[in-house]
C-alpha cells in the first residue's frame, strides 16, 4: 500500500514538473538589421569600419571609387553652361559688330538709292528734251525702285537684328537650360552617393566586401544592428492568444542576460502556424500557435538581447 501511494505521488510530481507554467512561453531574439548599400555601382575604395565595431549615426562607413561620377559631373556642368548661354543668347539681339555691318550696308544702300533717284530724274529731263529714248527712262526708274527695295530690306534686317528670339524659341532655350541643370543635379547626387554614412547608430554586424572588390548598385556592403532593433519573438498556443494584446507588458529572461527585461508586446501575428507534425484535427489543436513579438522598453535593456539568443517570456 505504501509503495502504491509513493508511486502515485511520484507520478503526480513528474506530471507537474513536465507542465509549462501557464504564463510562460519560449522563443528567441530576432535582430532587425539595416543593410547599407550604395545606389550606384563601383569599386570599393575604402571600408571605414569592421565587423563588431560600434558606430554613431552619421559616421563614415565606406567609399566607392567616385572618379567616373566626378567626370560625369564635369560633363554635365559643361552642358549646363552651354544651355544657359544659349538661353541668354536668345534673350538678346545680335552682336554689336553684326549690327554695325548691317548699318554700314544700309548706309551704302541709301546712298545708292539717292543716286538712282537722281539718275531717274535726269533721264526724265533728257527724255522730255528728246535726247534719250523712253527705254532709258524706264531703266532708270527700275534701278531707282530696286535701290529703294534694297534700303527697305536692310532696314528690316536691322530691326530684326536688334530683336531677341521669338517667345517660343526663348521658352525652348530656357527649358533646355533647366533640363541641363536637372541632369547636373542628378549626376552630383550620384557622385555624393559613392560615400555612405551610418543611417543609425549601432553595431556593425557583418561586412560583405573588401576594399578593391566591385560592388553592384544596391548591393549591401555591410549591416548595422541598432540597440533598439532587437525583438523578442515567441509563440503562444491558440488557447492563450486571446489573453494577449499589443501594448501588454511582459518579462523577458535569457541565459547570461542578467535581470529580467521589461518589454511590451508590439505585434501578434494574424495568421497561425503549426508545430510539427503539421496536421490539423480536433485532437491536435494544441499544436496551433501564434507568433508574438515584444520590444524592450529601453534601449539599454534591448542591447542586452543578442540576436539568436533563446529566451523565456512571461507576464
Amino acid at each position: 500500500m505504501r509503495i502504491a501511494t509513493a508511486m502515485c505521488a511520484l507520478a503526480v510530481a513528474l506530471a507537474a514538473c513536465s507542465e509549462r507554467p501557464a504564463s510562460g512561453w519560449a522563443g528567441y531574439v530576432e535582430g532587425e538589421y539595416v543593410h547599407v548599400a550604395a545606389p550606384v555601382a563601383g569599386t570599393l575604395q575604402a571600408l571605414e569600419v569592421q565587423a563588431g565595431q560600434t558606430v554613431a549615426a552619421g559616421a563614415p562607413l565606406f567609399r566607392l571609387d567616385a572618379q567616373p561620377a566626378t567626370d560625369a559631373a564635369a560633363e554635365a556642368e559643361a552642358r549646363r553652361r552651354a544651355a544657359q548661354a544659349q538661353a541668354a543668347n536668345t534673350a538678346s539681339g545680335r552682336r554689336a559688330d553684326e549690327i554695325a555691318v548691317t548699318q554700314a550696308q544700309l548706309a551704302q544702300a541709301r546712298s545708292a538709292a539717292e543716286r538712282a533717284a537722281a539718275e531717274w530724274q535726269r533721264q526724265q529731263a533728257l527724255q522730255r528734251e528728246g535726247f534719250v529714248s523712253p527705254q532709258r527712262v524706264d531703266d532708270a526708274r527700275a534701278a531707282e525702285r530696286q535701290a529703294r527695295d534694297r534700303v527697305a530690306e536692310l532696314e528690316a534686317a536691322l530691326r530684326v537684328a536688334r530683336l531677341p528670339a521669338r517667345g517660343e524659341e526663348q521658352a525652348a532655350a530656357r527649358a533646355s537650360a533647366d533640363a541641363a541643370s536637372a541632369a547636373l543635379a542628378q549626376v552630383r547626387w550620384r557622385e555624393g552617393q559613392a560615400a555612405q554614412r551610418a543611417p543609425v547608430a549601432g553595431l556593425v554586424a557583418e561586412t560583405y566586401y573588401r576594399a578593391g572588390e566591385y560592388v553592384a548598385a544596391g548591393q549591401p556592403v555591410l549591416s548595422l544592428l541598432a540597440p533598439s532593433a532587437r525583438v523578442a519573438r515567441f509563440w503562444v498556443a491558440e488557447t492563450e492568444r486571446g489573453a494577449l494584446a499589443p501594448g501588454q507588458a511582459v518579462q523577458v529572461r535569457c541565459d547570461g542576460c542578467g535581470a529580467a527585461i521589461a518589454a511590451t508586446i508590439s505585434r501578434i501575428a494574424t495568421a497561425p502556424e503549426y508545430t510539427p507534425p503539421v496536421i490539423y484535427s480536433n485532437g491536435q489543436r494544441q499544436r496551433l500557435v501564434f507568433m508574438v513579438e515584444a520590444r524592450a522598453t529601453s534601449a539599454s535593456d534591448a542591447a542586452r538581447l543578442p540576436p539568436g539568443q533563446p529566451i523565456e517570456v512571461s507576464r
